[in-house]
């Protein structure tokens, strides 16, 4: 059975993967050849990953989650930075990538390529509505642990959202309040996501903006030339499914291919819904409904029962 904390040596060897994958993504900008450079930046992701899993595997499943996921946003930093070193001739200095890859979730390191340390416009509105969302997600995961021993269902229905709004909601937008505070243009990743009139809006421009700017430079892109726009973005959505795979069944080891079919379901639907763009013209509840259909029935597919008896319920303290 897992231990209820990690071992010592477990936290250090996470630790020391994470500072290890930023400092080979730094490093792998300053390589001339492309090729290798790429090649190299996703073998970091490998390495950091199966480093990430031989140093805990009796770990808690949520801090095998938070290691993971940890650990491969730190190293897709390094495939995106390379990926925009080659194709725009970008690249950033120490301090500026220490502050764009560790402390910013955001895929675009151009932000970050000069740092005036002036407050620009907008950073207050990040802070009070990221305060609003956090306060509002706590308000709902106290909700989530009153209603668990009547329901397991209802409280997962209240437990994730709650989550959400605490995360990307509430701490993200302080994090982009705070970094406008420095002279940062950072952004809401998350923006307004139920005005999304079709599953293609949602993912692209309001759902997780880091997870499209990073699918987009590291996978869309580069394979738009060989394989054309459609067969590009399915790929593009499976990659997703994977990083789900790992973020959510690799830590508990139950559940495989879930995420993954999540993701594909909705690749798939994003290449029908140009032929239904007339009637969601002339009924725009109609999108909004065939976009929340899309979202919510398969649910159960992403955030499965063993995630969420795994590594939810022991975050809230519960189960």
């Amino acid at each position: 059975m897992p231990s209820a904390a990690p071992s010592s040596l477990a936290v250090a060897i996470a630790g020391a993967a994470l500072v290890g994958v930023l400092a080979v993504g730094f490093a792998l900008t300053r390589l001339r050849s492309r090729a290798l450079a790429r090649a190299l930046a996703w073998l970091a992701v490998v390495a950091g990953l199966v480093a990430v899993l031989l140093a805990c595997p009796e770990a808690p499943p949520g801090f095998r989650m938070f290691a993971i996921c940890g650990v491969v946003l730190f190293a897709m930093k390094g495939v995106v930075a390379v990926e925009e070193r080659h194709a725009h001739d970008r690249r950033l200095a120490a301090v500026p990538w220490i502050a764009w890859a560790a402390f910013w979730p955001g895929m675009r390191p151009e932000l970050f390529a000069a740092i005036p340390w002036r407050p620009l416009p907008g950073a207050g509105a990040l802070l009070r509505k990221g305060a609003v969302r956090l306060g509002l997600g706590v308000l709902l995961l106290l909700a989530a642990r009153l209603a668990f021993a009547r329901s397991e269902l209802l409280a997962a229905a209240l437990a994730l959202p709650g989550l959400s709004l605490v995360l990307h909601f509430g701490l993200f937008n302080l994090l982009a309040g705070a970094w406008r505070l420095l002279g940062v243009p950072t952004y809401s990743l998350f923006d307004r996501p139920l005005a999304a009139r079709s599953l293609s809006e949602f993912w692209s421009r309001r759902w997780n903006l880091p997870f499209t700017e990073m699918t987009q430079r590291a996978v869309y892109r580069p394979l738009l030339a060989a394989l054309g726009r459609d067969r590009a973005a399915v790929v593009a959505f499976a990659f997703s499914g994977l990083l789900h795979e790992l973020a959510i069944s690799l830590p508990v080891r139950a559940g495989y291919g879930l995420p993954l079919l999540y993701f594909v379901l909705h690749g798939c639907a994003t290449r029908i819904e140009p032929r239904l763009r007339p009637a969601f013209a002339r009924r725009p509840w109609l999108a909004h409904a065939w976009t929340l259909a899309w979202l919510v029935v398969p649910m159960p597919l992403l955030f499965h029962p063993q995630f969420v008896r795994g590594v939810v319920w022991p975050l809230l303290g519960l189960g």
